[in-house]
């Protein structure tokens, strides 16, 4: 019972850290998008086109346009045009 108790609560972990927050740069210039996590911000720059995975955890990340957004780590943050929309 035990055993099967630690399983279970085992693969639940690896499925829940297995999920991250994606962002996606579909303008023609570089896009920086403010990432806070565990307490420290650091800076995600993406250039034109990428796609990065960050925020396993949940985060706060600070929008281009400078709005703040709690993230859960399931979200994808599109940004076209200068407009980021999560998704």
């Amino acid at each position: 019972m035990w055993k099967s108790l630690v399983a279970a609560v085992a693969l639940a972990a690896a499925i829940g850290s297995a999920h991250s927050a994606s962002a996606v740069n579909k303008d023609a210039e570089t896009r920086t998008l403010v990432v806070t996590e565990g307490g420290s911000k650091s800076e995600l720059a993406l250039a034109a086109g990428e796609t990065v995975e960050f925020c396993p955890n949940g985060c706060f990340v600070t929008l281009p346009n400078g709005d703040l957004e709690a993230l859960t780590g399931s979200e994808t943050v599109e940004i076209s045009g200068g407009v980021a929309r999560i998704k």
